[in-house]
């Protein structure tokens, strides 16, 4: 990438996100999108065609792109943009490019046409997260048309198997190829700075600095087999059907992380509540009551979850199984893992095992880093009628595997959206779209945090 001489954090002669880059961005992301990268679970995915795309516009940019695989087909990107002060710690930049399944008839549109009408691209990955992948291409393809580098080395990552294990992923990078991330200390990914609009006339922008860890439970009951008209105490259905009734009806404690306390502290200030987070007896629920609509942005994270989601049993209805299993989406608070299992050993009871069908960490980020600041400030140049707010993700993304590394995860993929826009409905949803002046917006900001960050 050819350098040009300027202070580190200091705006360039020329702003890289010209006209060809907000092109870029919107074709990127359509073109990726036309790139059938579906993620059905048990290695049923390919996105090797979307990562060799990727890959080809990374070494326009005068990068050189590694591709890795551990399964053929489901391929990895990683590159590194040098920055212009050595001794800076590295910051990653990922993106997973895999999708969720979409069910065509239910779309207004082919899901994987890619289609742009009336200023809105439209398809799977519109949203989660192929947007993302084609602003982090526009940026640095900007960058090398302008000559400029940022502050600090950039790792680039495009991932496969987000949507599931991420054990062909973001897993495989963190466990095989650690020395390609050598020097990162920090990363940012999708599911922040997005706008919120609260219905009150306000305009959030959420930067995630958490995540609840991730705990898929797959639950066993055992029993006596026989006779569907014959008394039978020991039914494994009963049993299991008993157990995931207490689990979707206990009410967990609230248990506020830093995180959270945070975003409360900010959100108060934002709406002139009374409130402090740290006081004894504090009422999160009834706080969230007076924040409406927003609350939405904080309710997921006040306690640990598990929702029960799958059922499995038996094979005729006259016939008693001799085993029932279920399955339960967990998830719990960074420092609650502990208190997740005990509950749980206490909701299954004696005759229904548990066991974790997938786990991952919780994960936290400090909301008064300098990063965090700079993505704040990047977000205000551009937004000035926002309002910049910590959360903790209800879910989970790549960041849970790159932290094995070392590495501290937000969530940091920048988006203005108009009112009514429902961003956070529209991953996993139906007619997933993004706006083309968002993908705009979010160039410009990921520039401006990426250069001086």
């Amino acid at each position: 990438m050819a350098d040009q001489q300027q202070e580190p954090g200091e705006p360039v002669d020329h702003d890289p996100v010209d006209a060809r880059a907000l092109d870029e961005v919107v074709a990127f992301t359509s073109e990726l999108i036309r790139i059938d990268t579906t993620n059905r679970g048990g290695g049923d995915c390919r996105e090797r065609p979307a990562a060799e795309y990727a890959a080809e516009r990374l070494a326009d940019a005068g990068l050189t792109p590694t591709l890795l695989e551990r399964a053929p087909g489901r391929t990895n990107v990683v590159a590194r943009v040098e920055g212009t002060d050595p001794g800076a710690d590295a910051l990653l930049v990922h993106g997973h490019l895999d999708v969720v399944p979409a069910e065509a008839a239910d779309w207004s549109v082919d899901p994987f046409s890619g289609e742009i009408r009336d200023g809105v691209v439209w398809g799977r990955g519109a949203i989660d997260m192929k947007n993302m992948d084609a602003m982090i291409l526009a940026v640095v393809r900007g960058w090398a048309r302008a000559g400029v580098r940022p502050r600090r080395d950039i790792v680039i990552a495009f991932t496969a198997d987000e949507e599931a294990s991420a054990a062909d992923g973001s897993g495989f990078l963190a466990d095989r190829h650690a020395p390609l991330f050598e020097g990162c200390t920090e990363g940012v990914s999708e599911s922040g700075a997005f706008t919120f609009h609260d219905g009150r006339g306000n305009q959030l922008y959420p930067i995630a600095a958490g995540e609840r860890g991730t705990g898929w439970l797959k639950l066993t009951a055992r029993g006596k087999a026989g006779h569907g008209s014959k008394v039978n105490r020991a039914n494994a259905v009963s049993r299991l059907a008993a157990a995931v009734a207490r689990i979707g009806e206990h009410r967990w404690p609230v248990r506020l992380t830093p995180t959270v306390r945070a975003s409360l502290v900010e959100l108060a200030a934002l709406y002139g509540l009374e409130s402090d987070p740290e006081a004894p007896g504090f009422d999160v629920d009834a706080f969230l009551e007076k924040l409406g609509a927003t609350a939405a942005l904080v309710e997921p994270t006040v306690r640990n979850s598990a929702n029960p989601t799958m059922l499995q049993s038996g094979y005729k209805v006259n016939v008693v199984p001799g085993e029932a299993v279920a399955y339960v989406d967990g998830r719990f608070l960074p420092g609650g893992e502990e208190e997740f299992r005990h509950t749980l050993d206490l909701l299954t009871g004696p005759d229904v095992d548990w066991e974790f069908h997938h786990r991952e960490v919780a994960l936290q980020a400090p909301v008064d880093s300098p990063t965090y600041a700079k993505m704040r400030a990047a977000v205000e140049e551009f937004a000035p009628e926002g309002h910049v707010v910590p959360y903790c993700m209800s879910g989970g993304t790549d960041a849970k595997q790159f932290s094995r590394l070392g590495i501290t995860g937000y969530g940091f993929s920048p988006l203005r959206t108009p009112e009514g826009f429902d961003y956070q409905a529209l991953f996993h949803g139906v007619d997933e779209r993004v706006p083309v002046d968002a993908l705009h917006f979010g160039v410009r900001v990921l520039d401006r945090f990426l250069r001086t960050a």
